[in-house]
């Protein structure tokens, strides 16, 4: 920049966004000349031209390479000290942000603004700092004029009472001492000349050696940096920043000294220190929940950044006209007010306070209020004194106080520092009060909706309790029907077996009706147990639509040639994974429930679809996964809505006595949720009722039904003498049934042995190695056989189990645990097979 250029413009460097714009914006509106630069070069190559000061946001110096403009301001002129308004975007003092710190050493004369900022902070920071630029415009003519003679310098230096200008000797003896010196040490030329400079600086430097290495410095380096609090006379403190330089040597090269030039900086540091103080107080009352510690926190952080002798909060008594304090912020040295003070004790300034007022007084000796009891007050270290009052809900609720020690002057800019400090502390008080209130409100609701709902529960369980009763009485009375059915049929053909000379035709026709009526127990049980679902299925993957084929003929015998079958497969292959046989028993049990509300005459449509997700039903969430839907939609009377949400009860039948059980609909309700599905019903009176089965899709394809024929047939064929008379151990707590087992497993050719209980079993087993498969009963005292079966398997793993049960809750709820399972009643010939199987898996190949 030219010597003679003095610009006022504004360069703004903030090249992503509209911050640019918008901060040029304010300036221009505000009368500043704003010129947008769009990358560090070009600020460079206009701060060479020249400017007022410079604008720039932290993202803009957070990712470029600095160096250049750390070279520009390190060559800037001695007068020169460009200043800087730097937006940044994040909260914290120096000691939190290392970026804030890295941008303060690099530019040096930078006031930070946090976005978001009203415009008015904005314009008046860029009012400031203009006002200092052109400060440094006038230092720059007054040491031009310096450089162009003594008597020049002395007038410059006279009138440059902004800064602090000094010469000294080579030993530090001030020679010549600025007006603007006087202003700011509080001390004449005539008190300083020939006197050591060593005066201006704090105790603590001067013990360091801070001035020696000051001079050492500028006399190698020829430029000595001076950033720091300096003393005054009355010793208060001020902070300085400039630097020192050698003076021109003479004409015979002797060094003649050192001048000595520094701003007063006293109220941007101490304005930085409040700004780093009341985002540290945002910190502190983001982590502190209590109200008295957050309280201290707030009088401490007032202390230390005012550096008074104690801040404190306390409790007003207003007619006792006493404060009570538990806790205060001290400095070092000075006792804390803990307890209760009476406040006639130390003044009259009580009225005051009653009227909602700020006390404030420099000193207690001068003021009228004070006076008579500063004697007192400088006994507790309150000669000087700050009480703001804290209002709540329209009440003085408590005392803010700052003491000092000695007299001194409160500043407008440090009230409103503290006003400021206790609005904010006031606030979070009485949120964290808020918010305990709040939570202890929430507790108690809490408690009552526990205890309500405790009693919902209980009420509930009640109803669930009756319901079941009711159930049980149903069930009762629809299975003694069926089942003494049964069992008629069984007594009268065991009767007629045992007549003398009976035919063999008339023979074989009783066996064969014992052995019909054994199979129709077993479904209606079975019938029972998944309406219950409480039955074990065993899951296979097979494909509905060729399941439904199969089927088809079947359903036309069951619901008669009056009735029309269509069937409509969306799906060439619905693989599900389901138990095969309840999925048959489903189709019919809801074909028959369609024939019956037809009267035997009408269409029966069944369709298959694949479906994305399961819709949800009667109340409850559906389910994302991929679902096949079996739809049976007949052309009968319709169900009355009425009665729509009891079909899946257990025994619940429109039909007359003696037409059915009201068990063929809970069966299917009962298979699909086991099933990991559900069943949905819609009906219109008088045009029909839709059943939907929904049951999740495998996640491969079914063997085919020929392809399971040819492995069975392969296993039935691989039988060989060799697999004949495999050792069983039979577990049985019954013996009856035990006894029964074991002769059907010897009349079919297997060395058996009887076990009554798991214990005895496991004995058998450990005494030497002589079964090759064990068949277990599920239901026993004492260890069941899933649990003898698991420690069969740790103990003996390469002797296979196979359970059998009617019925097991154990299986029902918790699967077969990978064992295989022969449900009772069952074949002969069936056990038979499944044993061969296990056991002759369990055998090595021949050897060649």
């Amino acid at each position: 920049m030219k010597r003679s250029t003095v610009s006022e413009r504004a360069l703004v460097l903030a090249p992503r966004g509209r911050d640019a714009a918008i901060a040029s914006g304010i300036l221009r509106e505000a009368g500043v000349t704003a010129d947008p630069c769009p990358s560090l070069p070009t600020l460079i190559a206009e701060l060479d031209a020249g400017a007022g000061f410079v604008v720039v946001t932290e993202e803009a110096l957070a990712t470029t390479d600095l160096a250049p403009l750390g070279a520009w301001l390190d060559n800037q002129e001695d007068w020169s000290d460009m200043p800087f308004v730097l937006l940044t975007t994040g909260g914290g003092g120096l000691e939190r942000n290392p970026a804030a710190q890295r941008f303060l050493e690099l530019l040096g004369n930078v006031t930070f603004l946090e976005r978001p900022f009203h415009p008015t902070t904005l314009v008046s920071l860029a009012r400031s700092a203009l006002r200092s630029r052109l400060r440094q415009y006038e230092a720059r003519a007054r040491l031009e004029s310096l450089r162009a003679g003594e008597e020049r310098l002395r007038l410059v230096v006279d009138s440059a009472e902004d800064y602090a200008i000094i010469t000294t000797d080579q030993e530090r003896r001030v020679t010549s001492w600025s007006v603007g010196a006087e202003t700011i040490f509080g001390w004449t030329a005539a008190d300083m000349m020939g006197h050591s400079a060593d005066a201006i600086f704090a105790p603590e430097d001067r013990a360091s050696g801070q001035p020696e290495a000051e001079i050492a410095i500028a006399r190698k380096e020829g430029f000595a940096p001076d950033e720091r609090w300096h003393l005054r006379a009355d010793g208060s403190r001020v902070f300085l920043r400039g630097s020192m330089r050698p003076l021109p040597r003479d004409d015979q090269g002797r060094e003649r000294g050192f001048i000595k030039i520094a701003r007063d900086e006293t109220d941007r540091r101490l304005a930085e220190a409040r700004r780093v103080a009341l985002l540290e107080l945002s910190d502190r009352i983001r982590d502190i929940a209590d109200p008295t510690e957050l309280s201290y926190a707030a009088a401490e952080i007032l202390g230390r950044t005012l550096g008074v002798s104690r801040a404190g909060y306390g409790t007003i008594d207003m007619a006792a006209e006493t404060i009570s304090i538990e806790r205060d912020w001290n400095a070092p040295g000075i006792r804390s007010l803990a307890g209760v003070l009476h406040f006639r004790d130390y003044g009259s300034y009580i009225e005051n306070l009653k009227r909602g007022e700020t006390v404030v007084f420099p000193d207690a000796e001068k003021d009228p209020r004070t006076a008579a009891t500063a004697h007192a007050l400088k006994a507790i270290s309150a000669q000087s004194i700050v009480n703001m009052p804290v209002t709540e809900r329209g009440g003085i609720v408590a005392l803010l106080y700052l003491n000092h020690a000695t007299a001194r002057e409160w500043t407008p800019d440090e009230l409103e520092f503290i006003r400021e400090v206790a609005e904010r502390t006031r606030t979070a008080v009485e949120r964290r009060r808020a918010e305990q209130e709040i939570r202890e409100l929430a507790a108690s609701l809490e408690r009552r909706v526990t205890e309500r709902t405790a009693e919902l529960m209980n009420a509930e369980e009640a109803l669930r309790q009756a319901q079941k009763m009711e159930a049980v009485g149903q069930l009762t009375g629809g299975v003694a029907h069926d089942f003494n059915n049964l069992l008629t049929i069984i007594k009268s053909s065991t009767d007629l077996l045992r007549r003398p000379g009976l035919a063999e035709e008339r023979r074989r026709r009783y066996v064969d009706a014992i052995s019909d009526t054994v199979d129709r127990a077993s479904k209606l049980t079975g019938q029972l147990l998944a309406f219950a679902r409480r039955q074990a299925l065993k899951p296979e993957v097979f494909d509905a639509s060729a399941r439904v084929r199969a089927i088809s003929d079947m359903l036309r015998t069951i619901v008669g040639s009056r009735i029309r079958i269509e069937t409509e497969m969306s799906c060439e292959s619905c693989p599900i994974e389901a138990d095969a046989s309840q999925f048959e028993t489903a189709l019919v049990n809801m074909a028959v429930n369609a024939r019956d509300a037809m009267n035997g005459e009408g269409t029966l449509h069944i369709r298959i679809d694949e479906i994305a997700a399961m819709p949800p039903l009667r109340g409850h969430a559906g389910n994302p996964a991929p679902f096949v839907a079996v739809s049976l939609t007949d052309s009968g009377s319709g169900i009355p809505t009425d009665k729509l949400a009891h079909v899946f009860e257990p025994f619940f039948t429109t039909k007359e006595v003696g037409k059915g059980t009201g068990l063929g609909l809970s069966q299917v309700y009962g298979f699909a949720k086991q099933s990991g599905g559900d069943v949905a019903v819609k009906s219109e009176v008088g045009r029909g009722t839709t059943f939907t089965l929904y049951l999740p899709r495998a996640a491969h394809e079914a063997a085919s039904d020929r392809d399971r024929t040819e492995i069975d047939l392969n296993q039935d064929d691989a039988l060989s003498e060799r697999d004949r008379g495999p050792r069983v151990l039979v577990v049985e707590d019954n013996v009856e049934v035990g006894r029964s087992s074991t002769q059907i497993l010897a009349d079919l050719g297997y060395d058996t042995t009887l076990a009554t209980n798991a214990t005895e079993a496991l004995r058998l087993l450990d005494e030497a190695d002589r079964f090759d498969v064990v068949f277990s009963d599920v239901i026993m005292p004492g260890m069941n056989g899933v649990d003898l079966g698991r420690e069969i398997r740790r103990r003996h793993p390469k002797v296979p189990v196979v359970l059998t049960s009617g019925y097991s809750e154990v299986l029902a709820e918790e699967g077969r645990h990978g064992f295989d399972l022969v449900h009772k009643p069952y074949a002969a010939e069936d056990l038979s097979r499944v044993l061969r199987r296990v056991t002759r898996a369990r055998r090595p190949p021949d050897l060649p």
